[in-house]
């Protein structure tokens, strides 16, 4: 896996979906783990998938945790 970077996801909008922030960057709007996911391994994290995202200690959740999506 490449080296830890801040990655933030905020709260979800009024519109659905979470934004993902890593590394100082808004990559996108994450509809559900799996998106959330495809970011981090897009920014380098190539190990990550569903379950990393769920359990990971190094991302911080804003406005719910990982089961919170609308």
């Amino acid at each position: 896996m490449a080296s830890v970077m801040p990655v933030v996801i905020y709260p979800p909008s009024p519109t659905g979906g979470r934004r993902v922030r890593i590394d100082g960057e808004i990559l996108g709007l994450a509809y559900g783990l799996r998106d959330a996911a495809e970011f981090l391994r897009r920014a380098g994290l190539e190990d990550a998938d569903e379950s990393y995202v769920e359990e990971s200690g190094l991302i911080e959740w804003r406005g719910g945790g990982p089961d919170v999506w609308t």
